[in-house]
């Protein structure tokens, strides 16, 4: 992945993050979790690289008296695989930005919805007998997600996390879609 890629996603990951350490705190609700899971790509697109192991931070915030969390989230997802003795590495990055409705009819158990906007980049390498190609390619989409935090001694998140995102991006010349189906395990914390 390119480091001018990183450089937005730990400043919005900074700017996110800002509400929960400034002096007005008690003003602010919030959740920071780090997310391990799986992300379905078409397999049409994608054979054999399209079960990934994804891993990211999500964070959602909000003044108390605001109806919806601003959200944000870098995941990143990646899969290796050996065709013919070609090896095959594909993966991808997304950044999230959105809002997140979160109903909090207890303060252990809170369900959620969102959705926004997605930047993503897809990556694919290729290796046979010491030559290497590779190509990628980023664009804008969609993305969606629900799930349930459970709320454990007021801070500490566990939970889960499904979620939709799509977004076409064109790899060696063919159209692709670098989104997919997100299943993962959620744990963080809760402010």
């Amino acid at each position: 992945m390119k480091k001018g890629f990183l450089i937005p996603v730990i400043s919005t990951a900074l700017i996110a993050l800002s509400p929960a350490l400034s002096p007005a705190a008690g003003e602010w609700t919030g959740n920071a979790n780090l997310l391990l899971g799986v992300k379905f790509l078409d397999e049409i697109d994608w054979d054999p690289l399209d079960e990934q192991v994804e891993a990211g931070i999500d964070i959602d915030f909000r003044r108390r008296e605001w109806p919806v969390n601003l959200a944000v989230a870098f995941v990143y997802s990646m899969d290796e695989d050996d065709v013919d003795g070609v090896d095959l590495d594909g993966s991808t990055a997304e950044l999230r930005l959105g809002i997140r409705k979160i109903w909090e009819p207890e303060q252990t158990i809170r369900p959620f919805i969102g959705g926004g906007i997605v930047l993503l980049r897809a990556d694919i390498d290729s290796e046979y007998q010491g030559t290497k190609i590779s190509d990628h390619d980023e664009t804008v989409g969609i993305w969606v997600n629900g799930g349930i935090y459970w709320t454990l001694n007021r801070s500490l998140n566990l939970g889960f996390n499904l979620g939709f995102s799509t977004g076409e991006v064109t790899l060696f010349g063919h159209d692709a879609d670098a989104g997919g189906f997100q299943s993962a395990l959620l744990v963080g914390y809760h402010w």
